[in-house]
């Protein structure tokens, strides 16, 4: 009796743990944010069916984030690329967007290659065939609806022949931008000197445009010089003196931004004194550059509802006494000073360890911007990680221009080709650019060099332009 009794036990302790076991898997996956909850976020782990690209493992715990409907299929996965990526591909004229592949005249092309569903080409949790850019198909993909009768040798003779692994190589081809690359770009620019005679990168506007920004609270800033007394912290807070003088040479005190400002910011209910303020205190006046940060590594899991980007969560070689700083905007730009010129270069080294970061320092952009530093050469003349990696673009919004500084530090990596315009050209002439992109080793090495291949897509463009001129003079008898 004493035995099956103890067996009896066994069961219900069996049948206890199982069901405890269970109810914590489910919560794992079921439960809205589980992966940023450190009880939750171990059972979360385990349904992870295969490691996730470059691109997206740092939410990869945020199942939800592409999964909003677990039965949704690939209408629903469709919906969460497009919510992410649908603006990049609209402002970068997709070359080849949905529409073209719903057009009923290239139906036949869509039974070999369903390139309607972005999941086509990029599947994720598929390690083994994931490659640049999260693509998992093979890379002469092209080959689907460019080859047989719509073979692009007849087209264009230059490509007869051509492997069409090589469709995507350095300086040819992009699937969905090719602003930097397609043939009348290339001509228009094919005479140009490696360097321009005017190096520059465009100057920021923000001071220039501010009073424009319908969105820019004025009536809490004024747009007037502070002083010491215009620090305004709660009566009785002892404030560091250093922090009140970092503060009055910024461009915040000269904006009439004071402590409360970022202390006690709308966007975090505004009536509690915050002592470390995060992002959305930023956004109040910077809201396009916190967007960008948002869709960025640096930033993407604050946007998902996760612990914030610690540099030692990253796939990249990081310094090892950074591994556990968690990032936000003062995490370049410190609190208080923001210093823009040290979140442009220390920003990054601080963190970076990777050959490429490593080789800045004795590359020829650190030595132009040491000259700007110095005062040797004017503002934007030199070349530092941020003006590469968090370029200047033309931004509008609510009708108002200006230039404004892309916070989303990937934007203008994945093509490399997507530099070449916002980038490059400010100080480079096309075919210099073509080549230097194209070289691994020139890149790895921070560019202190010249390049050592030759992209051939400017000598094809002159070509095909010489073969329709001659095709125009003998249809005129010429």
């Amino acid at each position: 009796m004493a035995i099956l009794t103890s067996r009896k036990a066994l069961w219900i302790y069996w049948g206890v743990l199982t069901l405890a076991i269970g109810a914590y898997l489910a919560l794992g996956l079921l439960t809205k944010g589980a992966g940023s909850d450190p009880w939750l976020k171990p059972a979360r782990v385990l349904f992870l069916p295969g490691q996730t690209s470059h691109g997206h493992y740092q939410i990869e715990l945020a199942c939800e984030s592409c999964h909003t409907d677990p039965l949704g299929g690939k209408d629903v996965l469709q919906d969460a690329c497009v919510n992410c990526h649908g603006a990049e591909l609209k402002e970068a004229d997709d070359k080849h967007p949905k529409s073209k592949f719903t057009d009923p005249r290239n139906a036949d092309r869509v039974a070999r290659i369903d390139a309607t569903n972005c999941v086509t080409c990029h599947a994720e949790h598929k390690p083994e065939i994931t490659a640049a850019m999260g693509v998992t198909v093979p890379r002469n993909f092209c080959a689907h609806c460019h080859s047989g009768e719509n073979d692009i040798g007849k087209e264009r003779p230059s490509h007869a022949g051509m492997d069409f692994g090589t469709c995507a190589d350095a300086g040819c081809h992009n699937f969905h931008d090719n602003r930097a690359l397609y043939e009348d770009f290339l001509l228009r620019h094919r005479h140009e000197p490696d360097l321009l005679a005017k190096m520059q990168l465009p100057a920021r506007d923000f001071a220039a445009v501010v009073r424009e920004l319908p969105g820019y609270p004025a009536d809490r800033y004024p747009l007037r010089q502070l002083d010491a007394g215009g620090a305004d912290a709660p009566a009785g807070m002892q404030v560091d003196q250093g922090i009140v003088r970092d503060w009055l040479a910024t461009a915040h005190a000269r904006a009439g931004v004071n402590c409360s400002a970022c202390h006690q910011a709308p966007a975090d209910g505004g009536a509690r004194w915050t002592d470390h303020p995060d992002h959305k205190a930023c956004a109040g006046c910077h809201q396009s550059e916190v967007k960008g940060f948002l869709a960025g590594k640096h930033g993407m899991r604050l946007d998902q509802g996760l612990p914030a980007m610690k540099p030692g969560m990253a796939r990249l070689a990081m310094k090892a006494g950074a591994a556990d700083k968690t990032l936000g905007c003062t995490s370049c730009h410190g609190a208080h000073r923001f210093d823009t010129r040290r979140a442009a270069v220390e920003g990054c080294l601080a963190c970076h360890n990777d050959r490429h970061s490593l080789a800045y320092r004795m590359s020829p952009h650190y030595a132009l911007w040491l000259k700007e530093m110095s005062g040797e050469a004017p503002p934007g003349s030199g070349v530092a990680c941020a003006s590469c990696h968090l370029p200047r673009i033309a931004h509008k919004s609510d009708d108002v221009s200006r230039m404004l500084v892309q916070h989303n530090q990937n934007d203008n990596l994945r093509p490399s080709e997507k530099m070449i315009r916002p980038v490059c050209m400010n100080c480079h002439g096309l075919g210099f650019t073509l080549d230097a992109l194209a070289d691994p080793g020139l890149v790895a090495g921070n560019f202190n060099g010249r390049p050592s291949r030759h992209v051939q897509s400017l000598d094809m463009a002159e070509r095909r332009e010489r073969e329709l001129k001659e095709k125009k003079r003998g249809r005129n008898g010429g």
